[in-house]
């Protein structure tokens, strides 16, 4: 329990008395996105965290949104729990940039951090706020279902998150199996349909420079060629102290179909830094 919230994960380890590597995934996926990656480390032990709102981890609470920070307090939070120190983590697009946020504003938490086909954080001009807020709470106010869609089987439910994405129906699979839940009428994923809804803020280009630039661990940012966040290493790599940069085939969801490349870096990494 934490803070009235059940989180989940899965472990690839059965001695839960050591440390772990801490994993964290991206928005709207699972703990489930890191199992290909897992079969290539078998001697890590690796820990994939759900988020509030995410795969088996409980939702906010209905008076309660969905606040980037917040996922960081969350893990202060556990980590004090757990009594963690200098923990290695390897985070997933929004999981990373928790981990980055984690790394500047508590740097006695995290001693080495990967980052996969994600670097910097999601930012926008100052001179938007007021539309940012606006937008966001317009989101907040929009009458919407709270319940997900429905499908007929766990294969369609797959197949609906396969479109949104870049990876094939295997992947949406390990997806589908953890994040969906089979209900009278069929199969609905988990995740908090609140989890949509714009966010009232952003963070602006000099925020997102200076907590960077206060990142003070070693940083491997493991960027897929076909990636979201490829072109945007020149904006964003001279304000990490201590940055390796590595280019792996495919998607944005690399680390679950080129599992093999991905690990093979991360090994290479953790290696180096140990």
């Amino acid at each position: 329990m934490l803070n009235n919230l059940e989180l989940a994960a899965l472990s690839s380890s059965e001695t839960l008395s050591v440390q772990p590597i801490l994993c964290l995934h991206g928005w709207l996926d699972n703990a489930a996105s890191f199992v290909p990656l897992a079969h290539h480390l078998p001697q890590l032990p690796l820990l994939a965290l759900e988020f509030p709102g995410h795969g088996h981890s409980s939702h906010r609470s209905p008076d309660a949104a969905y606040y980037f920070f917040d996922w960081v307090q969350d893990l202060v939070v556990l980590c004090r729990q757990q009594q963690w120190q200098k923990l290695t983590i390897i985070g997933h697009s929004m999981g990373a940039m928790v981990a980055t946020a984690l790394a500047a504003s508590f740097p006695e938490l995290v001693a080495r951090l990967v980052l996969i086909d994600s670097l910097g954080f999601v930012v926008a001009d100052e001179a938007t706020a007021a539309r940012q807020l606006r937008a966001g709470i317009e989101s907040r106010l929009k009458p919407r279902s709270r319940r997900s869609p429905c499908y007929p089987s766990l294969k369609a439910a797959a197949e609906a998150r396969q479109k949104q994405s870049d990876f094939s129906l295997s992947e949406a699979l390990l997806l589908a199996e953890r994040g969906t839940v089979q209900q009278a009428d069929g199969f609905r994923w988990r995740a908090d349909m609140r989890l949509k809804q714009q966010s009232v803020y952003r963070l602006s280009p000099s925020q997102a420079r200076n907590l960077i630039a206060a990142v003070a661990c070693p940083v491997l940012a493991v960027l897929a060629q076909d990636g979201m966040f490829n072109k945007q290493t020149e904006a964003w790599q001279h304000h990490y102290q201590q940055l390796t940069v590595d280019s792996v085939p495919g998607g944005h969801h690399c680390h679950m179909t080129a599992a093999r490349q991905v690990a093979a870096s991360i090994q290479q990494f953790l290696s180096a830094a140990s």
